[in-house]
């Protein structure tokens, strides 16, 4: 009981410390005021989006970076997404859509479609945009500042989350609690090491000529988490990568309701394990058994010592996110829950080969 009681407090203990060097290092995208003019290319892979694709279209033609082409590539969508992304092609000269073609076999869509556009982009820099975002004034001109001072093969943002309902308020927020909570973020610049490999696949931009000569989509093309895999090559390949916070200069959001995010995270959360069902146990239970031990021993002391470490936990994460902290610190508890079930769906849908998004198959 002892030993367990003091694993559980080591690693609230390391978690915390990891959250709050993330708070004090700030990882956020900086605004800059010299202005840029090297050409990017915006890239949209995009697969029946047309409730979304629209903001993300307009956002981009309201920004204030001049020296762009965009280019959305219609992953055979059953809905309207291509002609609603023609007819707007058709008032602003710099868009342009193009339609997919049939997957090919050993590819994920999103990769192959990537992949393509990449053959058709023309700037100095890709900046690959996933069709639920939308980007605000600043953040292409303070992207090519922060690639070039830092010599970034890849620079990639995770957007500030936008949710409306009480099911996407008790799922969507666990993405940026656990990556605060349990990975220096700097470190993903700092170290050399592939276990410091994370990106963020809606927003990632690359340097073209480095892009061009490795082909990084194609390299990862079977990959359901391309993001960190290409990442993690970069890394192996002896380039440099960061990953930052959007800063409120770039937005998304990423599921509409309850279902749509377990469903949207499931699909994802055991690729991030390399499929390892041990490993997401043995996860699922140091993250969860640790507190309900505290709670047994019905120690006031250590009880308010451990909800103490959460909710400041809670709080920082929520600051640099721009999400609420009262929220989140009242939803925590459903949060929790919700992860076992994502969890639990994860590992259901890979052993039945019955993990699908957006009608194609995702089992390895």
């Amino acid at each position: 009981m002892i030993i367990a009681l003091s694993i559980t407090l080591f690693f609230l203990i390391l978690r915390f410390t990891v959250t709050l060097f993330n708070y004090i290092s700030n990882p956020k995208l900086t605004r800059v005021s010299k202005q840029f003019t090297d050409k990017v290319s915006i890239l949209i892979p995009a697969r029946n989006e047309e409730k979304n694709i629209l903001n993300l279209l307009q956002s981009i033609a309201k920004q204030d970076y001049k020296n762009y082409e965009v280019i959305i590539y219609d992953d055979c969508s059953t809905d309207g997404t291509y002609q609603l992304c023609a007819n707007f092609a058709s008032k602003h000269p710099a868009f342009s859509v193009e339609k997919g073609e049939p997957l090919p076999i050993g590819w994920t869509g999103k990769n192959y479609a990537c992949a393509q556009l990449a053959k058709q982009a023309t700037g100095k820099y890709f900046l690959f945009l996933d069709a639920d975002t939308s980007i605000f004034n600043g953040l292409i001109n303070s992207a090519v500042q922060r690639a070039q001072y830092y010599k970034l093969a890849l620079l990639s943002i995770f957007p500030d989350q936008e949710m409306e309902t009480i099911g996407e308020k008790t799922t969507v927020p666990l993405l940026h609690y656990l990556l605060l909570n349990l990975l220096p973020l700097r470190l993903v610049y700092l170290s050399r090491s592939s276990l410091f490999a994370v990106a963020c696949g809606q927003l990632m931009f690359f340097d073209a000529a480095i892009y061009r000569k490795k082909q990084w989509h194609q390299l990862v093309k079977s990959k359901v988490v391309e993001d960190a895999e290409i990442m993690k090559a970069i890394k192996l390949e002896g380039y440099k990568g960061e990953v930052l916070l959007a800063n409120e200069m770039v937005k998304c959001r990423m599921y509409h309701g309850y279902f749509e995010a377990l469903n949207g995270f499931s699909k994802s959360a055991l690729a991030l394990l390399n499929y390892s069902i041990t490993a997401m146990l043995v996860f699922v239970t140091i993250l969860f058994s640790g507190p309900l031990l505290v709670i047994t021993t019905l120690n006031l002391s250590l009880i308010f010592y451990m909800l103490g470490l959460i909710m400041l936990s809670r709080i920082m994460v929520s600051l640099q996110t721009n999400q609420n902290a009262l929220h989140n610190i009242v939803l925590h508890p459903l949060q929790m829950v919700n992860f076992i079930i994502i969890a639990f769906l994860a590992i259901q849908r890979h052993l039945t080969k019955t993990n699908y998004w957006k009608g194609r198959s995702l089992s390895e």
